[in-house]
């Protein structure tokens, strides 16, 4: 009966026992560590052995090994998954653009599967589904135990074809039913506070005082270089300060954190990586082309992940910025794709960890505690927790703002419509009304936004 167990073992890699030309020689007794990863490698090969021969129904065993691998990976964070071969095929076909999406970031909170931002324009983001929502169903499927790349597989498909969401938003506790039509995801990712008369994003919040504001919702190939244009218009407008929004930004390319932290800091460390095996890497700022002379505030919130970590980090560790709002999420992973079975099937597994300029730590491992040294904190006396209500009236804000709602245009007028007496049920609004668009409404209560402005506002004090 040692055959089954054997050939097991041997598929699975977990030991090889080289022979030698004196192995009639007596062998020393192993150490003791060693004979305990060796019972704990039979006990898992007993126990698939076991399975395989007698359970009540028949089951593969290449459905027992990826099940196992499927335990061990559960064990780890929800970033490091197994790749099957189906799915490795259809990773490939959607790196070759062949597949569409919603637009949002989505990752596991205590198994509940949670939209960590939605990208702003995006068909998700005009649909309505917000930061913190928790997506329960999708076309019609619980969601309850599934992991992340099986989330991605279902809310993935062609474009053009749809997607229902079963969506609990912050605060609400009946999910509500969202139908999105998927497209491929081309955005901007730099966004000022309102849009001007053609269009175009106005980045001063303060003429008066000449303080600017830019929200970056994700950081992507481009946005380095779309934040560069926007700081030079603010200059010419005699820029004296700015606000950098990177709340509900989920994170993006590792190159364009560094480009955007960069665009700030003149010289020494911006970002690192260190773990068990792998070797240590490290991204230093360069003199040229450095934007300076004016203070910088940071805007992040629970939901900033990632990459707006790293810059958020970056500018505060070099006191380049202050840092407002809430302690930012805690996503500082690296994950390596390692090739199984030849190429066929695929380990995605989280090898390093960011660091910060200061060496501290970024990623909240699942055992870590408030106390310990994770994503970003806002500095002493600036810290802003806002209720579950006010994040639900900012990102309705936030998404009114961003997308353009037509509007209808006035009447000609001859026409018969403008030519009707005007009644207080019909009488227009008093606003004036830009064809295409819709007014800007009244601010939400931002107080974050408020604290970066009186921040900057004594800054500018300060200097005159």
């Amino acid at each position: 009966m040692l055959a089954r167990p054997l050939a097991i073992l041997l598929i699975l890699g977990f030991f090889v026992v080289p022979l030698r030309a004196d192995e009639s020689r007596p062998t020393k007794t192993p150490p003791k560590e060693v004979e305990d990863e060796y019972e704990l490698q039979r006990m898992l090969v007993d126990t698939l052995d076991q399975v395989e021969r007698n359970y009540v129904q028949g089951i593969s065993r290449r459905e027992l090994v990826e099940a196992a691998i499927d335990g061990i990976l559960r064990k780890l964070d929800p970033y490091s998954t197994y790749i099957a071969p189906d799915d490795l095929d259809r990773f490939r076909s959607n790196l070759e653009s062949e597949f569409g999406g919603i637009g949002i970031q989505i990752t596991m909170d205590r198994g509940r599967l949670v939209v960590l931002s939605p990208l702003a324009g995006t068909p998700a983001y005009r649909a309505g589904v917000l930061s913190g929502d928790r997506i329960v169903e999708i076309d019609g499927k619980p969601t309850k135990g599934i992991r992340l790349d099986e989330a991605t597989v279902w809310l993935k498909g062609k474009t053009g074809s749809k997607v229902v969401l079963g969506v609990i938003h912050p605060g609400r506790t009946e999910p509500e039913k969202i139908t999105i039509v998927r497209q491929r995801i081309h955005v901007e990712t730099v966004l000022g506070d309102h849009r001007d008369p053609s269009d175009a994003w106005d980045f001063m919040i303060d003429p008066q005082k000449g303080i600017g504001y830019v929200r970056v919702t994700a950081f992507s190939r481009d946005t380095a270089k779309e934040l560069r244009k926007a700081i030079k218009s603010l200059r010419e407008k005699n820029l004296t300060g700015l606000i950098l929004d990177l709340r509900f930004n989920a994170g993006g390319l590792l190159s364009s954190a560094i480009e955007v932290s960069d665009l700030f800091i003149d010289k020494g460390r911006i970002v690192s990586t260190s773990g068990r095996n792998v070797r240590e890497r490290a991204w230093d700022a360069h003199e040229v082309n450095t934007f300076s002379g004016f203070p910088v505030v940071v805007l992040v919130n629970r939901f900033s992940a990632s990459a707006a970590e790293i810059v958020s980090a970056c500018l505060q560790d070099h006191h380049r910025a202050v840092v407002i709002g809430e302690r930012t999420w805690g996503k500082g992973s690296v994950q390596n794709v390692i090739p199984l079975e030849h190429g066929h099937s695929a380990l995605k597994l989280t090898t390093a960890s960011y660091r910060r300029p200061s060496g501290k730590n970024i990623h909240r491992f699942p055992d870590a505690s408030d106390d310990d040294d994770w994503g970003v904190k806002p500095n002493e006396g600036y810290e802003v927790k806002i209720t579950p209500a006010e994040l639900a009236l900012l990102l309705i804000h936030l998404r009114d703002q961003d997308i353009l709602k037509p509007r209808p245009t006035a009447p000609p007028p001859n026409s018969p419509s403008a030519e009707k007496e005007t009644t207080p049920s019909n009488k227009p609004d008093s606003t004036p009304v830009v064809a295409g668009r819709r007014p800007k409404e009244p601010r939400v209560t931002d107080r974050a936004l408020r604290m970066a402005i009186e921040y900057l506002s004594s800054e500018l004090a300060k200097a005159h």
